[in-house]
Order: C-alpha cells, then sequence, then structure tokens
C-alpha cells in the first residue's frame, strides 16, 4: 500500500484529527477568556506540580503512580498550600491525571479549571461560576444562550438551586438514605437524577450528604450535610465546588476513613499527605471548584463526545 493512498491508516487519521479544527480553535477561545476573566477579577493565575508525594486518599479517585510519586489527579492539595501562604485569589488550568477514567465523559488524562478564594463560601462561589459561565458565553457566542444536545439553555439568571435531598424526593426511585445505607447513591444520581438537571437552565445541584465530601466544609447548624455543590447543563456535570474545611484534625480522621473504605475495597492505599494537613493550621475560610475545561469544551462545541474537543485521544497517542 503506498502512502498516501485512501486506505492508508495515517491518512485516515490525519483526515480526523483535520476535523476536530473548528472545535479546538473554539476551544482555545474559551481557555484564553476564562483567563481574561480571572485576571480582570484580580486573581493571580498559579501553576503547581503535576508530580506529587502523596494523593488525597478519595475512595473513588485512582491515582497513577509514577517513579514512587503520583500523577496529581487534582492540584486542590498544593493550591490550598497556597491559600495558607498568604495568597488569596488564585486559579490554574492544570493537566490531571486519573487511572481508568474512560468514556464519552472521561479520559484518563485531562485538563481542570480550578480557582479558590479566600473569605467567602460555597454560596458565593456558585455566584461566580453563574458569572464566568455567562462571560465565556458572550465571548464566544455574543449572547446568553447556548444550544447543547439539541436543547437550548438560558444562562441569565437565576440559575435552578436544587438540594440534593429534594432532587431525590422529586426524581429518585428510592429515598436518600436508602441509596447511601444500600452504597448505590452514584447510580442513583446517574441514572434519575442527573437526566433532569440543567437542561432549560444551568442546575446547581447544593448540600451533599456528609459522606460524599470528603474535603468540605459541613454546614452549620446541619452536619449531615456538607457545603458542596455540582453544576449541570443538559444532564452533564461540568464542575464541582465546597466551602473548603480547614480543621486539620477533622481533615485527618477523614482521610484516615477514606483508607480504611479504600483497604476493605481491595484498593491501593496512599500515604496521608502530611505537608497539605500541617498547612491547614494557617489556612483561612476559603471556597474552591475544580471545572472540567474538557466537558466545557463539549458544551460550547455541541460536541456529543469528549474526543471531539482534545487533540488527541489515549488511543490515537
Amino acid at each position: 500500500m503506498s502512502p498516501g493512498s485512501k486506505s492508508d491508516p495515517y491518512l485516515r487519521e490525519e483526515t480526523r484529527l483535520a476535523g476536530r479544527k473548528r472545535n479546538l480553535r473554539l476551544r482555545a477561545q474559551m481557555v484564553q477568556s476564562i483567563r481574561t476573566f480571572f485576571v480582570d477579577q484580580d486573581y493571580l493565575e498559579v501553576e503547581t506540580p503535576q508530580l506529587i508525594s502523596a494523593p488525597a486518599p478519595e475512595m473513588h479517585i485512582e491515582a497513577i503512580g509514577a517513579d514512587g510519586r503520583y500523577l496529581h489527579p487534582s492540584p486542590e492539595l498544593c493550591m490550598k498550600r497556597l491559600l495558607a501562604a498568604g495568597l488569596s485569589r488564585i486559579f490554574q488550568i492544570s493537566r490531571c491525571f486519573r487511572k481508568g477514567e474512560r468514556g464519552d465523559l472521561h479520559l484518563p488524562e485531562f485538563t481542570l479549571l480550578e480557582w479558590y478564594r479566600t473569605g467567602i463560601d460555597y454560596q458565593t462561589l456558585m455566584e461566580e461560576c453563574e458569572a464566568l459561565i455567562r462571560f465565556l458565553a458572550k465571548r464566544l457566542t455574543g449572547g446568553e444562550m447556548i444550544s447543547y444536545r439539541g436543547r437550548d439553555i438560558d444562562l441569565r439568571g437565576p440559575w435552578e438551586r436544587i438540594s440534593v435531598r429534594v432532587a431525590f424526593d422529586r426524581y429518585a426511585s428510592l429515598t436518600l438514605e436508602r441509596a447511601l445505607s444500600q452504597g448505590c447513591f452514584d447510580q442513583a444520581l446517574v441514572e434519575e437524577i442527573e437526566p433532569h438537571l440543567g437542561n432549560t437552565r444551568p442546575t446547581c445541584l447544593y448540600d451533599y450528604p456528609a459522606p460524599l465530601a470528603a474535603l468540605a466544609r459541613l454546614k452549620p447548624g446541619n452536619t449531615t450535610v456538607a457545603e458542596r455543590f455540582e453544576i449541570y447543563l443538559a444532564g452533564v456535570e461540568i464542575a464541582n465546588g465546597f466551602s473548603e474545611l480547614n480543621d486539620p484534625n477533622e481533615q485527618r480522621a477523614r482521610f484516615e476513613a477514606e483508607r480504611r473504605q479504600r483497604a476493605a475495597a481491595g484498593k491501593e492505599g496512599y500515604p496521608l499527605p502530611e505537608r497539605f494537613l500541617q498547612s491547614l493550621e494557617d489556612m483561612p475560610e476559603a471556597a474552591g471548584i475544580a471545572l472540567g475545561v474538557d466537558r466545557l469544551a463539549m458544551v460550547f462545541c455541541d460536541a456529543s463526545h469528549i474526543d471531539q474537543v482534545v487533540s488527541f485521544t489515549p488511543e490515537e497517542t
């Protein structure tokens, strides 16, 4: 077979990659606009190491080992250490890595936008996330309406805000308590609740059960829930944020509980991130959020699969 023939697999790959040009241009404009938004809001862009000594030992996140260390699943721990060191508004657009994540919405190597701000809680952070998405829509589309998955989504406020408990009462076939006791919370959320969220306007799903928020502050007056929220557009979760836990003793106890759960499930045990735990003694009240850049690009590109908004998939490298 001569190079360049129609059956040449490399030619077919080049054609496939060339078909992403429009999406890659739009993605680049989106990333540039993200930076503009945060610089205008007096945020400092930071870079933290991708290779770390210990990840947060969360039950459902698998880190990738690398020469005795770990590729970070998120820049969260290092960014909070910067808050403890005195920085007050920081953001980062970072490559992150998680073992075993692959699907229409998942990649093992992906891009996260994370930002943290001292002196606020998760309610203010929800408002800031709304402002960011509206800003990006105006820059990329010229308005505050977007079309995704065949739906017209109005980004103007107010966005829908619904608690996890109300969402279970309204959409799920079982109670929140039963979902937690039977270990099927995630399944019920994905299959029964998420399809109803963010279909005409974005949805903030908030106040997660305390056991499902390893690094979030518990809600004053109701410690059965944590001050955590997720943002949904047309049933797709694009962001996860919360008021930050800054009690080192409570955080250590939560990490130890997560390690026990991981051990019981036969999962890899991670060392405790001791430098992070020590830094919490100096970390002020703050809120932070992780937003999936790839997923947000899917929304603005009206793409059905995450493969359509990245230069190369794992299978193409």
